[in-house]
């Protein structure tokens, strides 16, 4: 063991040595003034030294990713996330240096990423409404049924494709179910998209109402957002695109900034309050194909959105497919998709690459 842990440290060390030749940087002591988002120089810098390191660092299975933070005084740090359910998390974490060239590094402590879908018990925005719907509501696949349980998420929000309307959520939401079994089914093309989803009307689509069709488009494994649509039957979604306890949006986008205040409206927290942790993050996200199956794939995804969740209290499994929006009172825009996460931390794809990958745009005022 103890040469094990020789080779770790060393190992740490010619890391920080490599690094030190690709950016001069100066230390960050203080904390920096105006928003910290993705321009800030102070972020790039420690993006810089992030882009150098991730990889190496996830090499080791226990390293779930990392993400620009910041720590108890506001300055921008690297965050390196690490499985607290590893055998060996203590040792791994006092190996992780304090330091890469100048750039300060904080540990959080997480249990794994996962994509969330479930079944959940519910807790609010579950109930059947009487059409047209608004969204940030309990919804997904009519035939997400196998292994003895039944599955959903959140239908998140509205977005509109050439002129045509159609509901946001996950991929692993509406059409992760690629392989015959379980159900004897995959999901294809024009199956009917429900409200609420069969984990709140005992498991019987036929509790639910089809309000959308899904249109596939296989966003994972191989792309970089997790996200699905499907095409509004017609007057069964709110052509407003509003969403329940946030009301209708702006059809505008804004980028995440560390700090920042966000809000979102899902299946099973409904409305939640909370802020931006992270930005750039690369982060590892298990995924199961069959409902309750076991893991499909595990996805690693780089420039997304971390958003805290102590306690699971922001996002819960069931939420998945949630528009994560600013927290203002009125129109607020859109800054990511919610997909995934753990009981320290939330994820998100930035909603502008979720929009460019789908050719869409918001549904809002």
């Amino acid at each position: 063991m103890s040469s094990i842990n020789q080779f770790i440290r060393s190992f740490f060390k010619l890391l920080a040595a490599t690094i030190s030749v690709f950016l001069p940087v100066s230390a960050f002591t203080a904390p920096p003034a105006g928003v910290l988002d993705d321009t800030h120089a102070a972020v790039r810098a420690v993006m810089a030294v992030q882009a150098q390191v991730t990889s190496n660092l996830m090499r080791q299975p226990e390293i779930l990713g990392t993400a620009v933070g910041v720590d108890a005084a506001g300055s921008p740090v690297l965050t390196v996330y690490v499985d607290r359910e590893a055998a060996n998390a203590g040792e791994v974490i006092r190996n992780v240096p304090r330091e890469f060239r100048g750039i300060g590094v904080q540990v959080h402590l997480t249990d794994k990423f996962r994509a969330m879908r479930g079944n959940p018990h519910g807790t609010s925005h579950t109930a059947k409404q009487t059409p047209p719907i608004q969204l940030g509501t309990s919804g997904g696949w009519a035939y997400d049924l196998a292994n003895g349980y039944c599955c959903g998420g959140t239908l998140g929000s509205s977005v509109s494709i050439s002129g045509t309307q159609y509901i946001l959520s996950n991929y692993h939401v509406f059409e992760s179910d690629i392989v015959s079994g379980g159900n004897g089914r995959v999901a294809q093309t024009g199956d009917p998209i429900i409200q609420p989803g069969l984990i709140d009307v005992n498991c019987t689509a036929s509790g639910a109402q089809t309000v959308g069709t899904l249109v596939k488009k296989s966003s994972l494994p191989n792309n970089n957002v997790d996200c699905s649509i499907a095409k509004v039957v017609s007057g069964m979604v709110r052509t407003d695109g509003a969403i329940l306890e946030i009301g209708t949006i702006s059809h505008l986008t804004t980028p995440a900034a560390i700090n920042q205040a966000v809000k979102k409206s899902g299946r099973t927290t409904g409305l939640t309050h909370s802020s931006v942790s992270g930005l750039n993050a690369t982060i590892s996200v298990t995924y199961d194909n069959e409902c309750a199956g076991g893991t499909a794939f595990t996805k690693t995804f780089t420039g997304q959105i971390v958003i805290a969740n102590s306690g699971s209290k922001f996002l819960n499994s069931g939420d998945s497919g949630s528009l994560m929006v600013e927290d203002v009172a009125t129109n607020p825009r859109a800054v990511g998709l919610l997909f995934a996460g753990s009981s320290t931390s939330a994820i998100a794809n930035p909603i502008n690459q979720v929009l460019s990958f789908l050719g869409a745009t918001m549904v809002g005022n």
